[in-house]
């Protein structure tokens, strides 16, 4: 699962901060059930926000001095030359 931008997580905790107070300051629930379901009604479209949000652009770029010919000219390593490989090192 990739893990959230922070263009993500900050639209998602605005979301979550200002539509809670809208709906507090609109309903004005009293202390109970429907500050809780503020709450959680809230925080679903917060996470539903953080999710639709574009994601960073640049994943699918190449980066800089590397093309699609170079590539593909290189041979693939053996499982025994990559044994001390760092998992993520490639």
């Amino acid at each position: 699962m990739p893990r959230p931008t922070p263009a993500q997580i900050t639209y998602g905790s605005a979301t979550v901060v200002f539509s809670a107070l809208a709906m507090l300051l609109f309903a004005q629930p009293g202390a109970g059930f429907g500050t809780a379901l503020i709450a959680l009604a809230s925080l679903a479209l917060g996470l539903l926000v953080a999710l639709t949000a574009p994601a960073s652009r640049t994943t699918g770029r190449a980066p800089r001095g590397n093309t699609a010919g170079a590539r593909e000219q290189r041979a693939p390593l053996s499982a025994e030359s990559r044994v001390g490989e760092h998992s993520l090192h490639r």
